[in-house]
């Protein structure tokens, strides 16, 4: 079995029923969610074992939220104990010409608190295959950005190979540093690459030829984005492929979506999948990342991982939460046979 490890955060989500505003709102449905958390629940659905790393309080709270990861079968032997509290984040589920909406109430949470040397991670990180991480840890203070140094290096000299999910968020970079000063170092250490066109010109000025998110709505051609893998592979020599997930956003409710995979040589692209009725989409990319993980892990050829890749996060636009909650049998079905969406008896 292989076994990847995952370090961020992850926060209590509190959202409005239904389709609710927040300012409608008399109650909020309970869940736990965070992008590398979501990848270790991806991975540990498959069969993979997933370790998660993070810090969190000693409090019921955070003792729910590790209760639940451990059902969904992820390993939280990593866990550190320290700080006052989870960070939380409030989500307005959007609908056709209205967006969704979040709201960040995470300062000074316990992971954000961490400090270089809190965390044993040539023992965390010891018959590991993968470690992944993601830009949102970098952006929440220098003591997450030099946690996640360390772990990145601890991994290149162990023979671990590095994944990073980009993820620019623009409303979590306030500790007196942007990404275009954070990232480059950390992301030189990365053996895999997963982004967008924006996260590329954010943090690091790279934009792809050609191409205008904007002006581009449901239709995406694949082959514009060669130009962005290619230049992050020649910014950043160690990174052997690179993943850009292809969102075509027609309205809140229907998007487009896919994927591609970049070797250097040869860009695989995945099937479109059209998805008239989204139920959640947060964490689509953090099971776009899972998928793929564990389509290089399993399957002989490029093709067949960002496939995968591309279907399970298709399949958990049909979920609601931050967890992708789909087993290998239904996203090889959903590969093989298409979305019928007929009833299994």
């Amino acid at each position: 079995m292989s076994k990847v490890v995952t370090f961020g955060e992850v926060m209590l989500r509190l959202s409005p029923p239904e389709y609710l505003r927040f300012s409608q709102a008399r109650q909020f449905d309970v869940n736990f969610g965070g992008g590398e958390a979501n990848v270790a629940v991806s991975l540990a659905n498959y069969g993979v074992e997933a370790h998660f790393v993070t810090r969190l309080p000693q409090n019921e709270i955070a003792e729910t939220c590790v209760g639940e990861l451990k059902a969904l079968g992820v390993n939280v032997d990593g866990i550190i104990r320290g700080g006052e509290r989870m960070g939380i984040y409030y989500l307005e589920n959007g609908a056709v010409a209205r967006g969704s909406k979040v709201v960040y109430d995470r300062a000074h949470s316990a992971i954000s608190e961490i400090l270089p040397g809190m965390i044993d991670w040539r023992k965390v990180l010891e018959g590991a295959d993968w470690f992944h991480w993601t830009g949102i840890t970098a952006a929440l203070s220098q003591g997450a950005a030099d946690a996640c140094r360390e772990a990145i290096q601890a991994a290149n000299e162990m023979g671990v190979k590095v994944s990073c999910d980009l993820n620019y968020r623009e409303k979590l970079w306030r500790y007196g540093k942007n990404a275009s000063e954070v990232m480059p170092s950390l992301v030189a250490g990365c053996d895999l690459i997963l982004g967008n066109e924006e996260d590329a010109e954010k943090e690091f000025g790279i934009k792809p030829e050609g191409f205008d998110a904007e002006k581009a709505g449901g239709e995406i051609d694949q082959s514009a984005f060669v130009s962005v893998c290619r230049q992050l592979m020649e910014r950043f020599p160690r990174c052997r492929k690179v993943a850009v997930t292809l969102r075509g956003s027609i309205n809140a409710s229907h998007n487009t979506w896919g994927g591609v995979l970049y070797d250097g040589s040869t860009l695989w692209q995945s099937r479109r999948y059209d998805i008239t009725h989204i139920v959640d989409r947060v964490g689509a990319g953090d099971s776009f990342m899972g998928g793929l993980l564990y389509g290089l892990l399993t399957y002989d050829t490029d093709q067949e991982a960002i496939e995968f890749a591309a279907a399970a996060s298709a399949l958990k636009h049909t979920v609601f939460g931050d967890y992708n909650r789909v087993t290998t049998a239904e996203v090889e079905k959903l590969i093989k046979n298409g979305g019928s969406g007929r009833v299994s008896r």
